[in-house]
Formats: C-alpha cells, structure tokens, sequence
C-alpha cells in the first residue's frame, strides 16, 4: 500500500508537524533518561557464582575492574539447542559497541543458564566477542524474574516485567538487562532491569527500520528476524521474544 503523494510543500508541512513531535519524544526521553538515574538502588548481599571460560567468578568479579556493569538476560536454557532468535538479533549490536563502553566505565557481559560449553558453541556459531558466562546452578536468573522454573509455571501467576502474568505467556527464559554499581569498598549494588519489550532502544536495526518507507513491516513484534545465519533458509518460525 502506497501513502497519499503531495506535493514539496505540503509534504513539508507534515513534515514540520512530525518534526515537532519527535522533538517532544526526545524531550520525554530525557526526562525518562534522567528519572532512570535517579532510581534508588539496592544492595546485592547474596553471593551469585558464575562459570565463564577463566573459571568461577562473582558478581563483583564479572564488573572486571570497572564501577558499571550491564548483565544481558540472554535466553539460552540448559536443555536449548539455540539461544533465542530476539536475544541474538539484539546481540549481533554488542561487540562493536563494546570498546566505547569499556573506554566509558561499563562492562557488558551475557548470562544465561545454559552451560559453559553450549554457551562456546553458540557463541561461535555466532562470531560473537562479548563475555558471555554461565549461571546454571545459581539462582540469579530466578532472581531477577527471567528464568522460571516447572513449579513457578505450573503456579496461577508468574512474576515479569514487574507485574504478575499468566504462566501460558511466559516461558522457561524470557529476556532482560539488569544494571549493576561496584563502589570502592566493593559493594554491589542493584540499580535497575528492564524487561520484554524495554531494552529494544539496543537494537540498532529496529531503529535504522524506523526511518525506512515501510518501517519495521512486521506482523507480530519482530516477526520477521531471524538469526543471522539463518536468512537464507525458508524457515517461517516467529521470533521467541515478544
């Protein structure tokens, strides 16, 4: 379907009046950015261990001697034979982002419960560099609400995204970024998650689709993505992440 064709100037008074309402969203995303850094935080007290290719490490271990870290929820179970389509159309943006948050202070580092060894294979499947590690055996992802268990889905309610939801639209993994704080005393602190559909702004590619003439051209959320490796083939599965 094709839109209605003006002429010049009245495309340019649309798009003038467009104009003013992307300047009021990028005004209400600094108000959004500044409330999320005034956030009170939490303090981490629980002893989390993680398995990664050097060995056990902590939470505080995984910060890697900077103040910030960034843990992505990927969704990868321990009985996965892949990591979610979404989880790695997102993570196909990290790496070239990864010297700039490094030079900034911020560490970004993958989680999921899957082991390290499904985890290798994947991640070079994927031609991947960012750390990626382990939390199988941990309660991390319980705890941060991402991973649920055969009980918590078997249960009326399943806690996500901050709101209690029905067990038949979650799943064993569903996706999240969690933000953590390390001080000079080496305390760790919690300082916000984001869930569902909130880390999208990550996705560079559903940004740059944006701007193109038929969008993000989607039936569902993300229904057209598939995992980078996989374009060519004639598979019509939709994305597990929505």
């Amino acid at each position: 379907m094709q839109n209605e064709v003006v002429s010049r100037e009245e495309w340019l008074k649309a798009r003038r009046a467009l104009l003013a309402k992307e300047k009021e969203a990028t005004k209400l995303r600094d108000s959004v950015n500044a409330a999320r850094l005034a956030l009170p935080w939490v303090k981490v007290d629980k002893d989390y261990v993680f398995e990664t290719p050097e060995g056990r490490k902590s939470l505080a271990d995984l910060f890697d001697g900077r103040s910030q870290l960034l843990i992505y929820h990927f969704m990868l179970g321990p009985d996965w034979d892949a990591g979610c389509t979404g989880c790695s159309f997102l993570s196909d943006h990290v790496d070239g982002a990864l010297p700039h948050l490094n030079h900034h202070d911020v560490t970004w580092v993958a989680v999921s419960r899957a082991p390290l060894d499904k985890i290798a294979a994947y991640k070079q499947r994927m031609g991947w560099k960012f750390p990626w590690v382990s939390s199988f055996g941990s309660d991390f992802n319980f705890d941060y609400h991402v991973s649920f268990s055969p009980e918590d889905l078997a249960k009326d309610k399943v806690f996500y995204n901050f709101t209690p939801m029905q067990p038949a639209d979650a799943n064993d993994e569903l996706p999240g970024l969690s933000a953590f704080y390390r001080n000079d005393k080496g305390e760790v602190f919690h300082t916000y998650s984001s869930y569902a559909r909130g880390p999208e702004e990550l996705i560079g590619t559903l940004m740059i689709l944006d701007r193109a003439p038929k969008g993000r051209n989607e039936d569902s959320t993300m229904n057209f993505v598939r995992r980078h490796d996989e374009y060519e083939e004639a598979a019509k599965a939709p994305s597990c992440c929505h």
